[in-house]
């Protein structure tokens, strides 16, 4: 078993056995991503007006001329609070670490989310944008840079459901040339412990 494969197994066991914990999925009609976040403040009972989190995503994409398809790790730690002055608008920074064929990456990433200030009557439906990037000094292995763009929307049906849509592009450059990871819309479900 691949040391990739082991740390992400041993984050998802993790977040089944700690609260305040989410779980999503989100396919299409060529790849499949899981994704896990443990707030850390719980684990360490820590409070304060920041929320850091553990994250950890794994992308199979099966879109690009490769006939096994594409594997994408990553596992990351970041600090999210909200913006003072603008009600509903949270903001996360952090860094991950991006595993590939025969690429590695530590890319610094920030994400927006933005819960609109709808009545109670009205699911809580909030939109998101993140953006991360790695230059070649953050880039290792036969890896160039990295760049990620996300945007979607995400609306909690039932308590601690949601259901979600979504863009991604995903730029893993090499050395010997520039390649698109994945670029596609998708759609998922995610529950929160």
């Amino acid at each position: 078993m691949h040391l990739k494969e082991l740390l992400f197994s041993t984050l998802l066991i993790t977040c089944f056995v700690y609260a305040e914990t989410s779980v999503g999925l989100d396919v299409n009609n060529e790849d499949v991503e899981l994704a896990a976040e443990i707030n850390f403040n719980s684990l360490a009972d820590y409070s304060s007006g920041t929320t850091y989190v553990i994250s950890g995503t794994y992308l199979y994409s099966g879109g690009n001329d490769n006939d096994n398809g594409e594997h994408l790790f990553t596992l990351g730690f970041s600090g999210q609070n909200n913006l003072p002055g603008v009600e509903g608008l949270s903001v996360t920074l952090g860094a991950k670490g991006v595993f590939a064929d025969n690429f590695a990456a530590l890319p610094l990433f920030v994400r927006a989310n933005y819960a609109l200030p709808l009545i109670d009557t009205i699911p809580t439906t909030s939109f998101f944008a993140g953006l991360a990037y790695a230059p070649s000094v953050l880039t290792f292995s036969d890896g160039e840079d990295y760049s990620e763009f996300r945007i979607g929307a995400d609306m909690e049906v039932i308590s601690n459901t949601h259901i979600f849509v979504g863009y991604r592009n995903i730029d893993t450059d090499y050395t010997y040339g520039d390649y698109n990871f994945n670029d596609s819309f998708y759609g998922g479900l995610k529950l929160s412990f």
